[in-house]
């Protein structure tokens, strides 16, 4: 039976506030109080937490309101446990650096966001000594030859930032497990559009910031795992989360929880107009990027991948050619059409644009930009949902010929 994460979401969503609200209650301590001496030792070794006996110890390890958020984000992908943490990056950090140590690898995907990318390449190597191999994620050969017997991550985004190129997750959870390796997903494009760890994705990771929040206005991040990886990662002793402190306001995470149940009226929106866009570009002989169009090179592979109903994502990217013909482009659309906003980020309900190579990309060399396949005038668009889909089009039709592309 095809996974639903509306019903599997339904399921779950079923506290109640604590005075009988149709909306949980926000838990803004950041202590918690026992009522007998005894049971704190048993939190501190570990025995007792919220799901045995249910007890809290103190806000930087579980909150109740942010447990409960990640009991949400579970059902959404799946999962038998998730936990929220105060950004998408500290959520990436905290699994990647829970599964490894000094001298262990990593083999990512060459084609990231920027700032996994500049984490990955830079800082945990010189920070932890964890060595980390890029490869075309696309490759299955190039995957497996950079696997050696200390490769403990394989780390991918489900569909690429900015190029649209979407992981073959069940082989690539395949290798991995053969090898003894975790296969880590940043599922921040596809949220209920797909569910990595249905097809063999071990960890789940979010930038919450995006589609999932919707509204451009909250940084944060999850993890989505089995029970014991989530435990791993709170415990007092060795847990990433719990000692590096990427703690949650239980006030944020109430915020999120009532954006989950129209998630996916969103993403069926985004999805809608990004093919109708991605579509009207292919005719126009507009070079596009977008997994929905059957030309796609992952195109049949992403069609097996996804959750039926929720199409296929609400980013596409074209290539302008160069950086001034995309400065141009977005400058317009921006000043003169008021379409939307020249802006990083991304999953908001207007339309974000941004020139990757020189933004969200900027931390990979000029070298690193050519073998992720992201080039100079590559413009990567969030397609929004506000105004009508036809005053949309036409306003990006009449940039498009304003740069001479028409």
């Amino acid at each position: 039976m095809a996974f639903d994460p509306i019903q599997s979401l339904s399921r779950v969503r079923h506290e109640f506030g604590e005075h009988g609200g149709v909306n949980m209650s926000i838990e803004a301590s950041t202590t918690y109080t026992v009522m007998e001496a005894g049971i704190m030792p048993e939190i501190f070794q570990g025995r007792m937490g919220p799901d045995t006996g249910g007890c809290y110890l103190y806000g930087r390890h579980f909150n109740p309101t942010v447990y409960v958020l990640g009991r949400y984000l579970a059902a959404i992908e799946g999962t038998e446990a998730g936990y929220a943490t105060s950004s998408g990056i500290s959520a990436i950090a905290c699994a990647i650096m829970q599964l490894c140590g000094p001298g262990d690898e990593i083999v990512a995907s060459n084609a990231i966001y920027g700032g996994t990318f500049a984490l990955l390449k830079e800082y945990l190597p010189l920070k932890t000594g964890i060595k980390v191999k890029f490869v075309d994620i696309g490759d299955m050969e190039a995957v497996k030859a950079a696997i050696s017997d200390k490769t403990k991550v394989v780390y991918t985004e489900s569909i690429s930032n900015p190029t649209m190129v979407v992981a073959d997750i069940p082989q690539l959870a395949d290798i991995a497990q053969k090898a003894g390796a975790q296969l880590v997903v940043d599922n921040t494009f596809s949220p209920m559009i797909m569910s990595p760890a249905q097809h063999g994705a071990d960890i789940v990771v979010h930038s919450l910031t995006k589609f999932i929040g919707g509204c451009s206005d909250i940084i944060a991040g999850a993890v989505c795992a089995s029970k014991d990886f989530i435990s791993q990662l709170m415990d007092l002793h060795t847990g990433s989360i719990m000692l590096l402190g990427p703690t949650m306001d239980p006030r944020v995470a109430f915020d999120l929880s009532l954006r989950l149940p129209h998630l996916g009226l969103r993403m069926k929106e985004h999805s809608r107009r990004a093919m109708y866009f991605a579509a009207q570009l292919a005719q126009l002989d507009i070079p596009v990027a977008y997994p929905g169009l059957s030309d796609h090179p992952q195109h049949d592979l992403l069609t097996g991948l996804v959750n039926e109903g929720f199409g296929f994502g609400g980013l596409f990217a074209i290539d302008l050619g160069t950086s001034d013909r995309a400065f141009e482009f977005m400058n317009y659309l921006q000043q003169q059409e008021s379409f939307g906003y020249l802006a990083v980020s991304l999953g908001y309900f207007d339309t974000l644009m941004s020139c990757s190579a020189s933004s969200t990309s900027s931390e990979l060399t000029e070298d690193e930009l050519r073998e992720a396949g992201i080039q100079p005038g590559l413009v990567r668009v969030s397609l929004g949902y506000t105004g009508t889909l036809e005053d949309r089009w036409a306003q990006f039709e009449r940039a498009l010929r304003h740069v001479g592309k028409l």
